[in-house]
């Protein structure tokens, strides 16, 4: 398995337990286990960052820029439809 493997693989996992911290932030009736989630979902968007930051640091993670025209059109396909 090479870096690159692993970084992604561990991407995709923080980008999993954002999800369930979220969830439990949101849900949780408790003031003191709400704080706690929050910090932890804090914690791991962090991690979230640092790793994305060094991933495209090694050109690992790419974006392509869309088009202003191509959002348009695709905006205006979405309203159409309702």
């Amino acid at each position: 398995m090479n870096d690159k493997l692993l970084m992604e693989n561990y991407l995709l996992i923080l980008k999993s337990t954002n999800e369930v911290y979220v969830h439990g932030t949101l849900e949780s009736s408790n003031k003191d286990i709400r704080e706690l989630l929050k910090h932890g979902l804090d914690e791991v968007l962090k991690h979230q960052s640092n790793t994305y930051d060094k991933m495209t640091k090694y050109g690992w993670y790419n974006i392509n820029n869309v088009a202003s025209t191509t959002i348009k059109e695709t905006l205006d396909t979405i309203n159409s439809k309702n």
